[in-house]
């Protein structure tokens, strides 16, 4: 496999333990040796009965019989053991790389990801991906040794039913496998091409029957839903066609060789006991089993290569942290410095470059319409996005010579759509500073105006939020995450929208309590960083407004200096 496959490049997030799939496929081989076993031993059993042996003969067999009948059902289980739980263990290992890599990777990354799409690759992807070690690793290394195996015993017997049966063989656990690969990558195309058309027309017509039906548009939307149902099913029926003649080809292949097989030994009756005919004629068809899961491992294979290039899109290939070799000596409450920072995604610049030094306990406000770009510069100034130029720094040390740990604990940004947790009241706080006691989480509640809210729960702090953000309202959400950035112990704080779903006259109070000294909120030394679209010009704070220019489809920057 090439190091460009995208699977190749995927089970590196699996981390698989190999000699644990090793280990799977030789208690495969050893399952299906007894399948193969269990044929030889009971051709031999048949045709030697009507010979009158000793009793001991046949005892020694019917025990033989039953010992492979009971040893491939455990053989069987103990590879099915060994093989789910690899799977298991790397998906669990894939996900947590995942993790790993989008929290260490680049944030405009995982800022621009829907959490839909992050669900369906996390999930979906990786199973299908982890699966690929249990449907097609595992068969296709059983069928090639016990293929190599079954061709050379029967080669013993006769070198030309081995011949036989190694085309046949070639053909069920090659052509079958690659026609199933073929009609698995049909289903796809058929899915991509079709499945959005027919959900866009039936979803319409059930989401909007009312105002359809006035308009006098329903019973053709509805007609268009069926014909693109139709269409659905018809594509369908055209990309099943290779998967059926797939599964046909491994029971041609089968017939054809036993056949050929069962003329073989005919041939070499008169010179061949009876029990080696028997032998011969049975073996063969046992030897089958080992290929009868590899069309379904060609599919898998197929599925997890789609699934692979998912994740590959989705994930950096190669992530650190910054190494903490170097700790540099910082201010408690130190200045935060920008010189002509370009703020910006992909190359695309957001606004002008800025410049503006923030010294501890100033209060500075970033205004401009949703969409200019204030997010961007939030982020660029703490540290997530690496800037398109200038530079970043605190107390005077580049941001990019900073440890994670040294930029975090310096300057925190708080994100707009920051997420609420199913769990309690008491754990969505402790997510700014984990050693919190309940009295302190309690006063930075009673701060942000939800002292009524949280003496209405039943439990207090250890109230269950079941479902997180719909536990509670836009408004109560935004006053949570705002007691989240009070909790902080980081001096230099970018808050996104903190005001966001707030009445009016409780806007102009926290953007009042977060932008002007004496603030009520935080200390006078912690330096603090609002974007907002609400008016400041009534506020006593410095100011960067991000405006649309009439010459530009760019915004420009007005640094106001108050």
């Amino acid at each position: 496999m090439s190091t460009s496959d995208p699977l190749w490049a995927a089970l590196t997030l699996l981390r698989p333990r190999w000699w644990w799939i090793v280990l799977a496929i030789a208690l495969g081989c050893l399952s299906l040796g007894s399948a193969l076993a269990l044929a030889a031993v009971s051709a031999w059993l048949i045709t030697r009965a009507w010979q009158m042996p000793p009793v001991l003969d046949l005892s020694v067999a019917v025990v033989a019989v039953r010992t492979f009948g009971i040893s491939r059902g455990l053989l069987g289980y103990f590879e099915r053991l060994v093989s789910h739980d690899t799977a298991l263990r790397s998906a669990g290992a894939a996900r947590a790389e995942i993790y790993r890599r989008l929290a260490y990777g680049p944030a405009q990354l995982t800022s621009r990801l829907h959490s839909g799409d992050l669900l369906a690759r996390v999930g979906p992807d990786v199973d299908t991906l982890s699966e690929v070690l249990v449907r097609a690793f595992v068969p296709i290394g059983v069928a090639s040794v016990l293929g190599a195996a079954s061709i050379t015993l029967i080669a013993v017997i006769s070198p030309a039913v081995a011949g036989i049966l190694a085309i046949g063989l070639v053909i069920a656990g090659i052509v079958g496998p690659w026609l199933a690969a073929r009609a698995a990558v049909a289903q796809e195309l058929v899915a991509r091409r079709h499945h959005q058309q027919r959900d866009i027309a039936a979803l319409t017509a059930l989401d909007h029957a009312h105002e359809l039906r006035v308009a006098g548009r329903l019973s053709d939307l509805i007609t268009e839903s069926v014909r693109q149902q139709t269409k659905w099913g018809a594509a369908l029926d055209r990309a099943a066609a290779p998967m059926a003649l797939a599964a046909a080809v491994p029971i041609v292949a089968v017939a054809v060789s036993t056949s050929a097989a069962i003329v073989v030994a005919i041939g070499l009756a008169p010179t061949v006991a009876p029990t080696t005919l028997a032998i011969l004629m049975l073996f063969p068809l046992s030897a089958f089993e080992a290929t009868s899961a590899l069309p379904a491992a060609a599919v898998a294979l197929t599925r997890a290569r789609i699934a692979a290039e998912r994740l590959v899109e989705l994930v950096p290939t190669a992530v650190t942290p910054r190494p903490e070799t170097h700790r540099h000596s910082l201010a408690v409450f130190p200045q935060l410095r920008a010189d002509s920072l370009q703020a910006g995604y992909d190359h695309t610049p957001a606004g002008r470059p800025v410049n503006v030094t923030l010294q501890p306990g100033e209060r500075l406000a970033i205004t401009g319409r949703s969409g200019a770009g204030k997010t961007t510069l939030l982020m660029t100034m703490a540290g997530l996005l690496p800037p398109l130029s200038g530079s970043l720094s605190i107390d005077g040390t580049p941001a990019g010579q900073l440890s994670e740990s040294e930029l975090h604990s310096r300057v925190c940004f708080f994100a707009e759509d920051a997420h609420l947790f199913a769990t309690t009241v008491r754990d969505n706080l402790l997510v700014s500073r984990g050693d919190c006691s309940d009295e302190e989480l309690t006063e930075a509640l009673n701060r942000v105006g939800l002292s009524e809210w949280l003496d209405s729960l039943p439990h207090g702090l250890a109230t269950l939020l079941h479902g997180g953000s719909s536990a509670v309202s836009a408004g109560q959400r935004r006053r949570l995450l705002l007691a989240r950035a009070l909790l902080c112990p980081a001096p230099i704080l970018l808050l996104d929208e903190p005001t966001e779903h707030l009445t009016a006259s409780d806007r102009s109070v926290f953007l009042t309590a977060l932008l002007e000294r004496p603030s009520p909120l935080f200390g006078s030394d912690r330096t603090i960083v609002v974007a907002t679209h609400e008016p400041v010009d009534h506020l006593n704070c410095r100011r960067i407004q991000i405006a649309a220019s009439h010459h530009s489809p760019r915004s420009s920057v007005i640094l106001d200096d108050r």
